[in-house]
């Protein structure tokens, strides 16, 4: 018969069992997960939402991180995938590199990269945290993406209106958010890169919301979740609040550490529909 084992050995073996379990899912992680490119079909029931307008189909990119651990390939492929998916109307969400202000030689192959984005109803981008307002812009701008920096468009599609108001994420004061979007058409699309405008949002009566920042925590542990991004009203997906609907997106890139576990990449595409409370 073995001799039995002391509790000191069995809590040594379990530890060291667990740091090998914690290697391999970082490992796969990095070698795999950060990889693997998810389309997201969601449809979005919208307030607001003209009956005309029914079907409209947004792609939704974000969080790009082009960087040594982001490749040209990774951007290529998320926009390859999204072009295949012929969307109405194509959003960026902002993040398009890595500590922006502190490093730009990957702010023009991000944008190269996303260069063959086009749809019917054009491009349109918002700033994140990473970006800065002159380099990113203009970069963003030669590619015929059209860059809402705390401004607002107005579209007509299928003889109906929609406005597109664009933040950047340092806009933050509630005032500065109602100056942006005063006198905006009732049938208004906020685009700004932290869910937590969905505050604001909803203090504006502002029926859609389009978000990302959140990489959908990147690290989702079992039982746990994704510890990186508790702080947030809606870590990805759908969610709702009042006659808000917002929709947070995984994004594509990485940030702080090259791993995803649990949350891969993503590309958003996003039909909407109006809601019985639409008017």
């Amino acid at each position: 018969m073995a001799p039995p084992i002391s509790r000191r050995m069995a809590i040594r073996t379990l530890t060291l069992g667990a740091a090998g379990i914690g290697i391999g899912t970082a490992g796969y992680g990095f070698a795999v997960g950060r990889h693997e490119l998810a389309v997201t079909r969601a449809i979005l029931g919208v307030a607001k939402l003209p009956h005309a307008l029914a079907g409209l189909r947004i792609g939704l990119l974000t969080d790009i991180h082009r960087s040594i651990w982001v490749s040209h390939e990774d951007v290529s492929h998320a926009v390859s995938t999204l072009m295949a998916e012929r969307p109405d109307l194509i959003v960026l969400g902002g993040d398009y590199v890595s500590w922006g202000t502190q490093d730009h030689r990957y702010i023009g192959p991000s944008a190269d990269a996303l260069a063959p984005l086009a749809a019917p109803q054009g491009v349109f981008a918002v700033l994140g945290n990473h970006d800065d307002d002159k380099a990113v812009p203009a970069a963003l701008g030669k590619i015929g993406a059209q860059v809402l920096k705390d401004a607002r468009t107005r579209l007509t599609i299928r003889n109906e209106t929609i406005d597109l108001i664009g933040i950047r994420f340092w806009t933050r004061r509630p005032s500065d958010i109602a100056a942006v979007a005063r006198d905006a058409a009732p049938m208004s699309i906020l685009l700004a890169h932290d869910p937590r405008r969905l505050t604001e949002a909803v203090g504006l009566n502002i029926p859609l919301v389009l978000s990302g920042h959140t990489h959908g925590g990147q690290v989702v542990l079992p039982l746990v979740g994704a510890i990186a991004a508790q702080k947030f009203p809606i870590v990805s997906g759908e969610g709702r609040q009042n006659r808000t609907t917002i929709f947070v997106s995984r994004g594509i890139g990485t940030v702080y550490v090259p791993v995803r576990v649990n949350c891969p990449p993503e590309v958003a595409v996003l039909t909407l529909q109006p809601t019985s409370a639409a008017v």
